[in-house]
């Protein structure tokens, strides 16, 4: 309610809510919000002295406010006093534990709930908690399914607003935000703020559990599961569950058999990005991972932890029925099989099996006739290694094997 006086300024009610229907003037009389402001009587402006009321010029509150340095008009409750703090760039708000300052002290709140496990907003329809009344009122959008945001471009409809605005300028290429350290151009602000962490070192988001700290939010509640495990992504076919969604949706294709990854040179097709980036080294023979003791080079970085154990005579797989121990777990499998007499690689041509898949080709070439060994020095050829230097010794003439005796 706002009353006009003789000197053209308006008097206003100042309450911490904005959203009032009416308000006491005095003890006798209460005055509706909407009723015609008429002239204020002496008595009237006796209120001044018992309810605290702020004296601002005409321009500034006529109808919906309206910026006195550029031209945008706010709601009641939005001021522009409040507007021209944001387009100064001043930052009244400080952060008693850390360095950061903000232009509101909503998001002054906001802020420092990231340093304390406080999430008093709980969700009655899957006990999700969280720390900010936004994030919960854009969670239930999952459970009611309103997406209320729709590109007047593509008819897409987004769950929250600043996402609508990021698609659009997505679609458009529009990227206002540069960074002043490279050409990096995001089309989101948060994107570039986390983006200039990495030149910066900042790392704002602490572990309460341990003094880890992290740049990212996302970062800091993945791991926070580490310590308390949880993990809130369940397979809907199987009862496992996970602390990551990208490790949920991996693990589903082990359900569909889907296999997005395609190589483009031989057509295979993969279920995992990553396995596709070791194939494609097939092709093209790169070598990445060098062994710093000799001069070999592998394609994958497993290989290479296998190699290295030659030089350091490391056998970290020990047998548990006797004291052997191997440098791959491979042939601790293999070896356990003596112990349990296991043959789990049968002959699909006659009912032989073998306890090792390598014994299980060999023998395959029995019936196939396959010899893909050859000598390089006559025509012969083997259907095993073993047999093809057997052979060769032939030619050279050299005996290995002496006679203790």
């Amino acid at each position: 309610m706002e009353l006009k006086t003789e000197n053209g300024y308006h008097l206003r009610k100042v309450l911490h809510n904005s959203k009032f229907g009416n308000f006491k003037v005095n003890d006798n009389e209460e005055i509706e919000d909407g009723d015609e402001p008429g002239k204020v009587e002496d008595d009237e402006i006796k209120v001044k002295e018992e309810i605290e009321i702020k004296e601002e010029p005409i321009d500034l509150i006529a109808g919906n406010d309206q910026c006195s340095q550029y031209d945008q008009e706010f709601p009641q409750h939005n001021t522009p006093k409040r507007n021209q703090i944001i387009y100064t760039g001043k930052k009244p708000y400080q952060c008693s534990q850390y360095d950061k300052s903000f232009s509101t002290n909503s998001d002054l709140i906001a802020y420092t709930t990231t340093h304390t496990d406080q999430k008093p907003y709980i969700c009655s329809q899957c006990d999700k908690a969280f720390s900010h009344n936004s994030s919960f009122i854009i969670h239930q959008r999952v459970h009611t399914e309103g997406k209320p945001y729709q590109c007047n471009q593509c008819g897409k409809a987004l769950s929250m607003k600043k996402t609508l605005i990021n698609h659009k300028r997505r679609n458009s290429g529009k990227k206002p935000y540069q960074c002043n350290q490279c050409d990096n151009a995001p089309s989101c602000k948060s994107y570039l703020i986390n983006h200039q962490r990495i030149y910066s070192g900042e790392k704002p988001y602490q572990c309460c559990l341990c003094d880890k700290n992290f740049s990212q939010k996302t970062d800091i509640i993945r791991h926070h599961r580490t310590h308390t495990g949880e993990k809130p992504y369940q397979c809907s076919q199987c009862d496992k569950a996970f602390s990551r969604n990208t490790t949920l949706l991996t693990h589903q294709r082990t359900h569909t058999g889907e296999k997005p990854y395609q190589c483009r040179q031989c057509n295979n097709a993969f279920a995992l990005n990553s396995t596709l980036i070791k194939h494609q080294r097939i092709h093209s023979g790169k070598k990445p991972y060098q062994c710093s003791q000799c001069d070999k080079a592998f394609s994958q970085k497993s290989d290479l932890i296998k190699h290295q154990r030659i030089h350091s005579g490391e056998k970290p797989y020990q047998c548990t029925r006797c004291d052997k121990t191997f440098s791959q777990n491979s042939h601790l499998i293999n070896h356990q099989r003596t112990h349990t007499e296991e043959k789990p690689y049968q002959c699909s041509q006659c009912d032989k099996t073998f306890s090792q898949n390598g014994d299980l080709i060999n023998h395959q070439r029995i019936h196939s006739g396959e010899k893909p060994y050859q000598c390089s020095q006559c025509d012969k050829a083997f259907s095993q290694n073993s047999y093809l230097i057997t052979h060769k010794r032939t030619h050279t003439g050299e005996k290995p094997y002496q006679c203790t005796h």
